[in-house]
């Protein structure tokens, strides 16, 4: 069952990073002639997600499909990003999924799992791979704050999950994503060989 618009979780993608270990921005890599951060938008929209935002800080980014926020403290770490994306969600948000930009592998099915998850009442899913939790992140509204409270330095909301494993639920996405992040041009070498 479809939920209506505007009972849709959000879509948070966080691609403000500068990529200094890959000569450039993240959010600009392409594969197969896509962009991460329109294979990001695109990922979140399929999973269930609306609207999308998209917070950017070291390079401009126009995204179509996708309300841009810039980020002028990106220098700052991941957490100046989350709490950028946080405060631009429109009033009434229920939900937000929060990705990276760096984690391609991450696919509509992994953010679909999340947002039934949320449906079922969870109001802090995880995804997880072989049981270990990791990205991306669905937080319902009413833990907005803390987890911007929490948001510092490159951690994002880490430190709440980890005070609070009451509220998580871990959902298994191991069987349809992958969590690892394209930090080197190894990295992306090695993702390109295995994307079919």
């Amino acid at each position: 069952m479809m939920m209506r618009h505007g009972d849709s979780p959000a879509g948070l993608l966080l691609a403000a990073g500068a990529g200094r270990r890959l000569g450039g921005p993240k959010a600009l890599l392409e594969v197969a002639g896509e962009r991460f951060v329109d294979r990001g938008v695109r990922t979140l929209r399929d999973g269930g997600c609306a609207p999308v935002l998209v917070v950017t800080g070291a390079a401009p980014v126009e995204v179509i499909g996708a309300v841009v926020v810039p980020n002028p403290d990106w220098r700052d770490g991941m957490g100046s990003s989350l709490r950028a994306g946080l405060a631009a969600l429109p009033p009434g948000c229920p939900a937000v999924v929060v990705a990276l930009v760096d984690q391609p592998g991450v696919t509509a099915a992994a953010v679909g799992r999340l947002v039934a998850a949320h449906r079922d009442g969870a109001s802090i899913a995880v995804a997880a791979y072989g049981g270990a939790p990791r990205n991306p992140v669905l937080f319902a509204k009413e833990h907005f704050a803390a987890a911007a409270e929490a948001a510092t330095g490159d951690r994002g909301a880490r430190d709440l999950l980890r005070a609070h494993p009451e509220l998580v639920t871990l959902v298994e996405c191991g069987d349809v994503a992958s969590p690892d992040d394209i930090d080197t041009p190894a990295d992306l070498i090695a993702y390109e060989s295995f994307e079919p």
